[in-house]
């Protein structure tokens, strides 16, 4: 984006208002990037097939081809119809990505290279451009183009393998925690990119590996004693395996529940009438307590029995230790918490009538975080978008689905 144009940007909807993304991704992890952009202010146009991004047809719907997930993860978007494989759209591609400062895509890099849209395809275009995209594997390895999905990654990365250090079958995380972060990493990442063009006006290349970004997240407490890289250490931090590390049961229902420090263990203990258990050598320490885990935490398994969620709640407030509610996902739509913050809010979608929608955890002081358009109906700006690219009427009526 030049001096001129940033200086007419509007950063009142966003940090990165006048930027400009062209997304070609697809399902939840590059759709959730590139929303993450939109919300930030970009103007972000999302380039589907005919058949559009197989996530509009997941779920029930009001209408066809606009799923519940895929409402979630498209807002501030205009969707137009390109098919690739038409070489007729190939000079209205090259104008959407010459007036671009971004572009993802969800493909493997032979069907990028197949489709003429590598990262020398598109940088020979506009050479300014931050080239993005999230695949399973490094691009340099012999995993280049295996295919992987977040229930791949979450095996191959460890994640669903802990619950075996519990004596459990392997399972998988009953969300798709791999799609979700890899998504607000690789829109982290273009943001860092874009910073950096800015400073040496040289656009670049992101990708994001799935299985490496995994590796990272598990490993940060997992790697435990083997990081020393010697044989006697094991892998995996013992506070989150123990098998009483869950949500404890009370005399009508459940309560979170967590202490870190010694002053903050002082006080659970003393919540429980149980102060004298910090002069035990197994629990006096941090570091006698992270040896002796199971102990530690099979006292508040026992404890939390005696008392009801209301009155624990009351006597760990009153002694400033860290404690919550257990939600269910029914709980978390009628939330006092996020009623007051407004992060859940009721909006009226144009075509799909009244939907709730979430916000942004992120606050800017100055640029504001927005929602300008929800999730868009299956090509409903091609018309618009193409126009604005500079077409004649002739060349979008050409290319363009039928209004």
């Amino acid at each position: 984006m030049s001096s001129k144009e940033e200086t007419r940007a509007d950063l009142s909807i966003g940090p990165l208002a006048g930027f400009r993304v062209v997304d070609l991704t697809y399902n939840l992890l590059g759709p959730l990037c590139t929303q993450t952009l939109g919300d930030l202010g970009a103007d972000v146009v999302k380039v589907e097939g005919p058949e559009g991004d197989p996530l509009r047809y997941m779920g029930s719907a009001r209408t066809d081809a606009m799923g519940p997930i895929f409402l979630n993860v498209n807002r501030n978007k205009r969707s137009v119809i390109l098919d690739l494989k038409n070489k007729n759209v190939r000079p209205a591609l090259i104008k959407l990505i010459e007036s671009a400062d971004v572009f993802v895509h969800s493909m493997r890099a032979d069907a990028a290279q197949r489709s003429q849209i590598s990262y020398e395809d598109v940088a020979a275009i506009n050479p300014r451009i931050i080239y993005a995209s999230a695949t399973g594997y490094r691009q340099d390895s012999s995993r280049r183009d295996w295919p992987a999905f977040d229930d791949v990654i979450q095996g191959a990365s460890g994640l669903a393998g802990l619950s075996m250090k519990l004596g459990d079958e392997p399972q998988y995380l009953p969300t798709v925690v791999c799609d979700k972060l890899c998504g607000l990493i690789l829109a982290s990442s273009i943001g860092m990119a874009l910073l950096a063009r800015e400073r040496t006006g040289k656009g670049q290349e992101v990708h994001l590996a799935m299985m490496d970004t995994m590796v990272q997240f598990t490993l940060v407490e997992h790697l435990w004693e083997a990081v020393f890289c010697n044989s006697a250490g094991n892998a995996g931090y013992t506070r989150l395996l123990t098998p009483h590390r869950k949500p404890y049961r009370t005399k009508d229902g459940f309560i979170s529940v967590m202490a870190s420090n010694d002053r903050q263990w002082q006080r659970l203990f003393a919540a429980m009438d149980l102060s004298d258990l910090m002069n035990d050598p197994r629990f006096s320490t941090i570091s006698a307590r992270a040896a002796n885990i199971d102990a530690a935490y099979g006292v508040l398994t026992e404890q939390m029995q005696t008392r009801t969620t209301a009155e624990w709640r009351k006597r760990l407030d009153e002694h400033d230790v860290p404690n919550g509610v257990i939600n269910t996902l029914e709980d978390l739509i009628d939330d006092a918490y996020l009623r007051e913050t407004k992060f859940l809010r009721k909006v009226a979608h144009p075509t799909e009538g009244d939907l709730l929608t979430m916000g942004s955890g992120v606050e800017f002081s100055e640029t504001k975080t927005s929602i300008r358009r929800l999730a868009p109906k299956l090509g409903g700006q091609t018309r618009e978008v193409l126009a604005e690219l500079g077409l004649s009427a002739a060349d979008i009526e050409a290319i363009a689905p039928p209004p």
